[in-house]
């Protein structure tokens, strides 16, 4: 669902970047109040895994299409929904920056769609609303089929977003109707697919460490464990070094509306300068364009014709696709997660113990 420079106006850009930032500003507030001791490890080896997990993308079968998690429920689970903001934030900056996933002036839409719907509305409005409020472990088929609903619903509302986002822009030539109509089916399926994997997940923390998933929703409960951040740690890296070699090779979720529309996946950004300008930029520092790394490529600025996600290709190749590039993009990019996340987690809980 990452959108690309192409389909944003300035305008619409600059707005969602001040809505995500306003949103980014209480999440930072939020959190300087917890005093869970385990959190701000806990949030940089999840950041890790987030973003390696979201490098697999599943094929949605009878379509033709694919998606991959977007991990805001998840991350809101066990962390709280504040702090699954700032790293999903972590996460699309990364990707933004280094991969070329999803533009530089679209972070703030983007943000706002996988982050703050998943995050700040879903969550709280449906999965909390959901589950008992007395601190008391829900069982693990009520866990199961709540998360797979708020799943559900937080990828309609952000397929939703970027349908609305393009048309605010009027800078493509998308119909509403039809880009709507093909946007929130597709989203569907990936929702249900994300929240699969999510109650499934939760299933086996619920075993593991039902302890997590306590200290979510109880503020002040904390336990830290160097062998669970280890474990997450493990986990992010065999999923970006192998497991991404498993990715499906067709176009997602967004990728796919559009092609059903225009015929292909790539539209033409308009001949403004700030889109040349964040093209260039972009250009300078996406060194593993494409989650991969070709040692023989030469420097090229990313064409501003350019694809819906900006990332991940979707030529048809080999499966799967072993690939030393791709792992090598994969580890440096959780690497580079996991560093962002702690960086502005330690910041941020230092200034809140500075003494006066």
């Amino acid at each position: 669902m990452h959108m690309a420079d192409a389909l944003l106006s300035p305008a619409v850009g600059a707005a969602f970047w001040i809505a995500s930032g306003t949103a980014l500003a209480y999440a930072t507030r939020q959190l300087k109040r917890n005093d869970r001791s385990d959190l701000v490890p806990l949030m940089g080896v999840l950041g890790a895994f987030v973003f390696a997990a979201q490098m697999i993308n599943f094929s949605i079968p009878g379509t033709g299409s694919s998606g991959h998690i977007v991990g805001g429920l998840l991350l809101s689970i066990l962390l709280g929904p504040q702090a699954a903001l700032i790293v999903i934030a972590s996460v699309l900056t990364v990707q933004a920056l280094f991969f070329a996933d999803g533009g530089l002036l679209s972070l703030g839409a983007n943000l706002f769609n996988m982050g703050v719907m998943s995050c700040l509305v879903a969550y709280p409005l449906i999965y909390r609303t959901l589950m008992p409020r007395t601190g008391v472990l829900p069982t693990a088929k009520r866990m199961g089929w709540v998360a797979v609903l708020t799943s559900v619903v937080g990828l309609q509302l952000g397929a939703l977003g970027v349908v609305l986002q393009t048309q605010l822009s009027l800078i493509s030539s998308l119909p509403l109707g039809t880009f709507l109509w093909l946007m929130q089916p597709i989203h569907l399926a990936i929702g249900l697919g994300e929240g699969l994997a999510t109650a499934a997940l939760l299933v086996f923390i619920r075993q593991a460490r039902p302890d997590l998933l306590v200290a979510s929703t109880t503020p002040g409960v904390t336990r830290s464990s160097r062998c669970l951040l280890a474990a997450i740690g493990g986990a992010a890296l065999v999923v970006a070094g192998a497991l991404s070699w498993f990715a499906s090779c067709h176009p997602d979720g967004l990728e796919w509306s559009i092609e059903r529309i225009t015929g292909q996946t790539n539209v033409a950004a308009p001949p403004s300068d700030v889109h040349a300008q964040l093209s260039t930029w972009q250009t300078a520092t996406a060194l593993f364009k494409d989650y991969t790394w070709d040692f023989q490529r030469k420097s090229a600025p990313i064409p501003r014709e350019t694809s819906i996600i900006a990332s991940k290709s979707i030529a048809q190749q080999a499966w799967p696709s072993v690939n030393f590039g791709t792992s090598l993009a994969g580890i440096v990019g959780g690497m580079l997660t996991l560093s962002l996340v702690a960086g502005v987690g330690y910041v941020l809980r230092r200034r809140t113990t500075r003494p006066l």
